[in-house]
């Protein structure tokens, strides 16, 4: 029996390995048909409205414009056509005095780089200095063509860029939603994690679920690139602009979250010190921290659906009103700390709800009595 399992299982994993690639594909697949729309799109405008005979650098530049600017197109696609001016320029310059060879080519890169620094010039822009001089010293030598028009291409590759991405947009929320069910993910395994570690006073588990929280800030930084692209796309792209509503929604809500997953990891950490230390834990905490993991579940889903979210408030707010200063007092200084954590992290997810700051201090009992 125990050698016919993995041959029955063979096919199944078969099965489930052409699905995850099938599904990549069409992730992927309006990026690839902008790419290929647009570097056709800017060898035909090259060719037969600006005359080049071999617009060699249209296309390329189609494609890099498309492929290096999410989140930031406008300001990528000049830098691309000023990264490959400058290339094509002192490429053109020198190879037509100096001639080919390997001497030749290490000088017009190093020029080009040089020329792009001193502009003041970015990362993108040297890069592009560099690649368009090999191209210039190598396959197209100055004979072929003049640098007038391969800056032409450039430009006309840079631009047929843009407006194919302003014309064939990508879903702006699709790359907002996988981020933040990511993000909002790893907040919810943390909250739970610390719940379960802290209810079982176990130091190892706490340990654990500490590690991974450390791991999380890299989620964070990618969902605000997938909130930049999506910001961008819905701006220039005419067919996108009625999704600006939840990419606000979602925008508004990605720093609160960061704020929550700072202060679960402060959290997790003053929770593992009281375990270590043998600090009594508070009755109500474990299932308080379940509750704020439930919080963040609701939130996470009704942002994906586009609905206010309202139940997350109001499970968030129910946390709050229960962190009172008769619970802070049950505990030694880590687990108090804890306390106070949790206090913060409910007003980070009734601000992420689309509280103000004001309001979501509000919802907090007094730590102190009205006299004090």
């Amino acid at each position: 029996m125990t050698e016919n399992v993995p041959q029955q299982t063979r096919p199944r994993r078969a099965q489930e390995e052409v699905s995850r690639r099938v599904r990549r594909l069409l992730r992927n697949g309006i990026p690839i048909v902008q790419c290929a729309v647009a570097a056709g799109l800017a060898w035909a405008l090259a060719k037969h409205v600006i005359g080049n005979p071999q617009p060699f650098f249209a296309p390329i530049a189609a494609v890099i414009s498309l492929g290096v600017s999410l989140g930031q197109r406008m300001r990528r696609t000049a830098e691309l056509i000023v990264g490959v001016s400058i290339g094509i320029g002192v490429g053109d310059v020198l190879i037509s005095v100096i001639g080919t060879g390997p001497l030749q080519i290490a000088l017009v890169v190093a020029l080009a780089m040089s020329t792009a620094v001193l502009l003041d010039s970015g990362g993108v822009i040297v890069l592009q200095a560099a690649s368009s001089s090999v191209l210039v010293a190598t396959l197209l030598p100055p004979a072929s063509a003049g640098g007038l028009s391969r800056m032409a291409d450039a430009a006309v590759g840079g631009i047929v860029g843009f407006v194919v991405a302003a014309l064939l947009p990508a879903n702006p929320l699709a790359v907002a939603h996988r981020n933040g069910r990511i993000v909002l993910g790893a907040l919810a395994d943390a909250l739970r994690g610390v719940a379960s570690a802290v209810s079982r006073e176990d130091t190892g588990a706490c340990s654990d679920v500490l590690a991974q929280a450390r791991e999380s800030q890299r989620h964070v930084e990618e969902f605000r690139q997938a909130l930049l692209a999506g910001k961008e796309i819905a701006t220039i792209a005419p067919f996108r602009w009625r999704r600006r509503a939840e990419l606000e929604r979602y925008d508004a809500a990605s720093v609160p979250i960061d704020r929550a997953l700072r202060n679960t990891r402060v959290l997790t950490r003053r929770a593992l010190a009281a375990l270590r230390d043998d600090e009594p834990v508070p009755k109500p905490l474990p299932g308080m921290l379940e509750e704020l993991a439930g919080a963040v579940v609701l939130l996470r889903d009704e942002l994906a659906s586009g609905e206010e979210p309202r139940q997350a408030r109001g499970l968030a707010r129910a946390v709050a009103n229960r962190s009172t200063v008769e619970l802070l007092g049950t505990g030694d200084f880590s687990m108090q700390v804890v306390v106070l954590q949790v206090r913060s992290i409910a007003v980070d997810l009734l601000q992420a709800s689309g509280l103000s700051r004001t309001e979501a201090i509000e919802a907090l009992p007094p730590l102190h009595g009205r006299d004090d």
